[in-house]
């Protein structure tokens, strides 16, 4: 049987992340290469690669490597949905069942084992994955007859208006693909749902949809927060192992489920609490402390007194003296000495994040920034709770950052200061510097502060600033 991936997709809600959501990789392995492993752990070795022009190469590269599987690969031209990478596919799908999937999702072997033991024992045409969830999910959900059966998928309800609590997982296997593939090709709809309403017209001609309940981990990567409970399942499976060819100071301290890898020098007074995965090549420098699970990519330096916490860090990624929590960086990033990403609101509410015109609910009370590839920071810099910085993105000194900061622009901070002429000297009696007593370093006096044009403007532009209880402002990670 032949087990077919859907990689043609384009992930719009994943901003400033721009990698593919299956190219994403944990432990060292994309994605895409755990989702093939579990497959072949059921038995499956036949597989079609539907990919899009951008990425198909990838895909391949992803590939090659693998040793006892058979890959074709298929391009979408356009990302046109579910139904249209089928038919971009029709000429190499046979006469024969299959299985589609969606590699942006992760789950374990059972989902395959299970689906194929629904179509072994109960007749049907296809099958259908379903998952129990206790709050909505942006996707399909599944109307069930008492037999079991499905009687229709409404695909993204929105709140409050879900059928049930079954969602449908795309782990699907159609009898009949040739069948499956005529019902698409009558479908007329103004909305993304080609595929599901294929599936309802089936079943309105009396085929059989059959609904297998599957209650193992499933991790669904709609939006960018959606990484860190992945991220914490594959945490789960590692065991400490310190590579031969790491070099590790006697005086780091290692805790816990530690994985890792080769090249990877931990310097003095380091301390690494697992579960925690660090790539190839990183450098763990001097007072770092990574803790509360965390996954470092290759190449990464996370420099002296820096904290990590709970973070997906991508590769190529250099930090000093910093504070990242709950975060997400992409890669090839430089952060400045000081760069914080504040966690933890005021109010300790839920922090939202801005996804189109829509605010999205995380569910997380404690969640940092999320950071495209290449972005670099300068001193001291300070990203507020639910930030996304898009790639390419400079923030220079000193900048508090309380708005998304789209791909390609820069955020400078005023200078707030003037410059006279120095009238002091070590040498002075100490009354001649009382006039500086109770002052703080860098702070204009207001009767100063009339005098600065700049300033003045500054003052004068407060309005953009949140107040606590309208944004994620923070007082940081406790």
């Amino acid at each position: 049987m032949k087990v077919v991936f859907l990689c043609g997709g384009v992930g719009k809600r994943m901003s400033p992340l721009s990698e593919d959501k299956f190219l994403l990789k944990f432990l060292g392995k994309s994605l895409l290469e755990h989702q093939i492993e579990q497959a072949r752990k059921a038995g499956l070795k036949e597989f079609i690669l539907i990919g899009n022009p951008n990425n198909i190469d990838k895909v391949k590269a992803v590939t090659q490597n693998i040793p006892g599987i058979n890959a074709a690969f298929v391009v979408q031209e356009k990302p046109l949905g579910m139904a249209n990478a089928l038919e971009a596919a029709k000429k190499m799908l046979p006469d024969e069942p299959i299985i589609v999937v969606n590699p942006n999702d992760i789950f374990e072997k059972a989902a395959y084992t299970g689906i194929l033991e629904k179509y072994r024992t109960e007749p049907g045409t296809s099958y259908i994955l379903a998952y129990e969830v206790e709050e909505y999910f942006p996707g399909g959900y599944l109307m069930l007859s008492k037999d079991g059966n499905v009687k229709a998928i409404i695909e993204k309800p929105g709140r409050g208006n879900e059928p049930s609590n079954l969602v449908n997982m795309v782990v699907h296997l159609h009898t009949q693909p040739g069948k499956f593939l005529e019902c698409i090709a009558t479908v007329v709809t103004s909305a993304d749902d080609v595929y599901e309403q294929a599936l309802n017209k089936m079943i309105k001609e009396g085929y059989k949809v059959k609904a297998m309940r599957y209650n193992g981990f499933w991790g669904a990567i709609k939006y960018p927060w959606d990484i860190f409970p992945v991220m914490e399942h594959f945490l789960k499976q590692i065991k400490k192992n310190i590579s031969p060819k790491a070099t590790i100071s006697p005086t780091a301290v290692i805790e816990g489920d530690v994985l890792i890898e080769e090249g990877v020098k931990v310097l003095e007074n380091a301390v690494i609490k697992g579960p925690c995965y660090i790539s190839r090549n990183c450098i763990i420098g001097n007072n770092a402390l990574l803790r509360g699970g965390s996954h470092i990519g290759e190449g990464c330096v996370i420099g002296y007194g820096t904290e990590i916490k709970h973070c997906y860090i991508g590769d190529g990624c250099w930090f000093h003296k910093s504070f990242f929590g709950d975060s997400i960086a992409g890669n090839d990033c430089s952060f400045g000495a000081g760069t914080v990403t504040a966690n933890l609101r005021l109010d300790e509410r839920n922090i939202s994040v801005k996804v189109g015109k829509e605010d999205i609910d995380t569910g997380l009370n404690k969640l940092g920034a999320f950071i495209g590839n290449g972005v670099h920071t300068g001193i001291h810099v300070s990203l507020m709770p639910g930030i996304r910085v898009g790639a390419g993105g400079f923030i220079g000194p000193h900048v508090c950052l309380t708005q998304d900061l789209p791909e390609g622009k820069m955020a400078l901070g005023a200078q707030n200061y003037r410059i006279t002429d120095n009238t002091l000297s070590c040498h002075s009696e100490p009354s001649s510097l009382s006039s500086l007593r109770g002052a703080v370093p860098g702070q204009v006096r207001e009767g100063d502060r009339r005098d600065s044009p700049s300033a003045t403007k500054q003052s004068g532009g407060r309005d953009e600033i949140n107040t606590p209880s309208a944004s994620n402002d923070t007082r940081g990670e406790r």
